[in-house]
C-alpha cells in the first residue's frame, strides 16, 4: 500500500533564548531548506531581537533589527522568549508593550519568511522544538499560534532530542545502521546524544542517551578526544553529528581525525528546524516509519479496549506508546452488555504480552442489557501514568443517565 503523501509544506522552529532558525519542506524536495536572512549565506541562527522603527509602527528581527538600532533610526528589545514566558511589560519607543505581543510580532515576521519559497502550497504543520519542553513553553506557544491565526491541529511541539530523532533516521539507512552521536556545544556548554535502535522489537524502539558534560572552554581538543574515546568504547557508532557555535574554528584536530575513522561526521547549525520539518512529515502519515521513540514527553504504554464490533471482537486503540502524553486524549462511547466491568488492555511496546485492568462500575444502577451508553475518556497525567474517566449517559430518552462518573489510574512500571 502507498504513503499518502501531503502537497501542502512543512514548518520546522527550533528557538532558544538566543535565537531562531526556520526550515521549510514538501514531500518533492529531497531534504528541508532552511532560510537565511542574508541572501547566498549560511548564516540560519536569527537573533531573538525585535526593533521598532522610531516614531512609526515599522518592526524589525534578527540582524536586520540589529543594524537599524546601531544606526539609531530604531529601539531595540531583546530576549523576547524569557521575558514572554514571564508575562513582562516592556517600554518600547515611549509605548508600553506585552512581552508576549512583541514575542507574536517577531514569530509573525519569521514564520513569513518561507513564504517566498513555498509558493501557494499550504501550511500542513508548524512544529516547535525548544531545547526542553515543559507544559510552560507549550501554554505560551499555545496562545502564540492561536493569536497567530493557526490552528492548534496544525501544530505540534517537541524538544531538540526529538528533532535529532527524526532528522538522524530520515537520512540513508548507512548513516544509522549502527548507534549514531549528536554532539552540542551552546554557552561553552558540552551535551551529547546517542541514538540506539533496538531491531529486535517491532516496531523498533529508539533509545536515546543523553549527557552534560558541563563547562567546555579550555584544551578542547584534547578534552573533546578523551569524551569521543569514552563515549564511544563498547558502542558501533556509525555517523556523528556536530551542532552549535562551540565547533566553529578549527580547534579540532586530533578529535576530528578520531571521529573520522569509518565513521561519517557531519557539522551545521540546523539540524533541530530539518528534523522538526521530517517530525510533522512523519506525524501526518507521509512515510512508513518502522521506529517509535521513547523520551522523557513520550508515553511508555499502549492503552486499548476489547470491543464487540458487528458481531466481531475487536480492539480499539485508545492511547498509543510513543506519541506525545502533553498531548494525547481519547474519548469514546460504548454500550454496556451483560457486565458492569471495563476491561483495559494495557502493553509496554517491548513486551509480546498484555496485562489486563479491570474497572468495576460500582452502583451503576440496574438496568435491561444493552441499555447503558457509557464515555470513556483516557488521558496521560505522565509519560507512564493515565487516567480513566467514565461517564454514564443513560440511553436516549428510554433510560436517563445517573450522572454517575468512575475514575481509575493506570500506572506502569519503568524498567532501567
Amino acid at each position: 500500500m502507498a504513503d499518502f503523501v501531503s502537497t501542502g509544506v512543512y514548518f520546522g522552529l527550533d528557538i532558544t533564548d538566543k535565537y531562531a532558525l526556520i526550515s521549510y519542506y514538501k514531500s518533492n524536495m529531497e531534504e528541508p531548506e532552511t532560510i537565511s536572512t542574508v541572501v547566498g549565506s549560511e548564516m540560519f541562527q536569527i537573533p531573538l531581537y525585535l526593533a521598532k522603527r522610531h516614531g512609526l509602527g515599522q518592526w524589525y528581527i534578527g540582524n536586520d533589527a540589529k543594524h537599524k538600532v546601531q544606526l539609531g533610526g530604531a529601539e531595540g528589545v531583546d530576549q523576547l522568549l524569557k521575558r514572554a514566558l514571564h508575562r513582562e511589560k516592556i517600554w518600547v519607543d515611549t509605548q508600553e508593550y506585552e512581552a508576549l505581543d512583541l514575542f507574536i510580532i517577531y514569530l509573525r515576521k519569521i514564520l513569513s519568511l518561507p513564504g517566498q519559497f513555498c509558493g501557494s502550497s499550504p501550511l500542513e504543520k508548524l512544529v516547535i522544538t525548544v531545547p526542553n519542553l515543559d507544559m510552560e513553553y507549550m501554554e505560551l506557544f499555545a496562545v502564540c499560534c492561536n493569536r497567530l491565526g493557526l490552528d492548534a491541529s496544525r501544530v505540534l511541539f517537541i524538544d531538540r532530542r526529538e528533532s535529532f530523532y527524526y532528522y538522524a533516521l530520515n537520512q540513508r539507512a548507512d548513516i544509522f545502521y549502527n548507534d549514531v552521536m549528536l554532539f552540542d556545544i551552546e554557552d561553552n556548554q558540552l551535551t551529547s546524544c546517542k541514538l540506539h535502535r533496538n531491531e529486535d522489537t517491532t516496531p523498533q524502539l529508539i533509545k536515546l542517551d543523553p549527557a552534560n558534560y558541563g563547562s567546555f572552554i579550555d584544551n578542547k581538543d584534547e578534552n573533546f578526544l578523551q569524551i569521543l574515546k569514552s563515549g564511544f568504547e563498547g558502542h558501533t557508532i556509525s555517523s556523528v553529528f556536530l551542532t552549535g557555535d562551540g565547533f566553529d574554528g578549527d580547534w579540532m584536530k586530533k578529535s576530528l581525525a578520531f571521529m573520522c575513522h569509518n565513521r561519517r561526521v557531519f557539522a551545521g547549525k540546523n539540524l533541530f528546524s530539518k528534523g522538526a520539518c521530517y517530525a510533522g512529515f512523519v506525524k501526518d502519515g507521509n512515510k512508513s516509519w518502522p521506529f517509535v521513540f521513547m523520551g522523557e514527553q513520550e508515553l511508555k504504554v499502549n492503552l486499548s479496549l476489547k470491543v464487540l464490533i458487528q458481531n466481531e471482537m475487536q480492539f480499539i486503540s485508545l492511547l498509543d506508546a510513543g506519541d506525545n502524553w502533553f498531548e494525547s486524549e481519547y474519548s469514546c462511547e460504548v454500550i454496556l452488555d451483560g457486565t458492569k466491568e471495563i476491561e483495559f488492555w494495557v502493553q509496554r511496546p517491548e513486551k509480546r504480552q498484555a496485562t489486563v485492568e479491570v474497572l468495576e462500575l460500582n452502583d451503576l444502577p440496574d438496568r435491561e442489557n444493552r441499555t447503558t451508553r457509557l464515555r470513556i475518556t483516557a488521558k496521560p497525567i505522565s509519560d507512564k501514568d493515565i487516567k480513566i474517566i467514565i461517564r454514564d449517559l443513560g440511553f436516549g430518552e428510554i433510560v436517563p443517565s445517573s450522572n454517575k462518573v468512575w475514575e481509575h489510574q493506570i500506572s506502569i512500571a519503568i524498567e532501567e
